[in-house]
């Protein structure tokens, strides 16, 4: 069974959004984690701020690339809803890393934020579903 049709199977929550919104989303996402995130490690490269700084924002990376192997290469939703809980507190962490020293950064992550939120809801949802 591919992708696309296992996918489809699952039974997922009414408010779960069509499938088509998530490229859109993730490539205006992508484009901020890009522009901000490469801003929080071109300053730590430059030891303008702490490593330690950027070591959320390096994790959450990690862990925002390993979901779609996780969830579709896997087909795993229990290891994805681990992970996205993991984007998540990585996030959560990051933006409050670096507000003190780069707040524009940590404004930034407001819409990754808001969609990982939404994303993490979604995702413990259908897992709970597909029990």
């Amino acid at each position: 069974m591919n992708t696309y049709n296992w996918y489809s199977q699952l039974i997922k929550p009414s408010w779960s959004p069509p499938a088509w919104i998530f490229g859109p989303v993730w490539t205006f996402l992508y484009i901020l984690i890009a522009i901000s995130f490469g801003r929080v490690f071109v300053l730590a490269w430059q030891k303008r701020i702490a490593r330690l700084t950027a070591l959320p924002f390096a994790l959450n990376l990690i862990f925002n690339f390993a979901f779609t192997p996780l969830q579709f290469g896997l087909k795993n939703n229990f290891l994805a809803a681990l992970d996205i809980l993991l984007v998540l507190t990585t996030l959560i962490w990051a933006m409050a890393a670096i507000y003190p020293r780069v707040r524009w950064v940590a404004l930034a992550q407001i819409p990754y934020l808001f969609w990982v939120s939404f994303a993490t809801v979604l995702q413990l949802t259908i897992t709970y579903l597909n029990r």
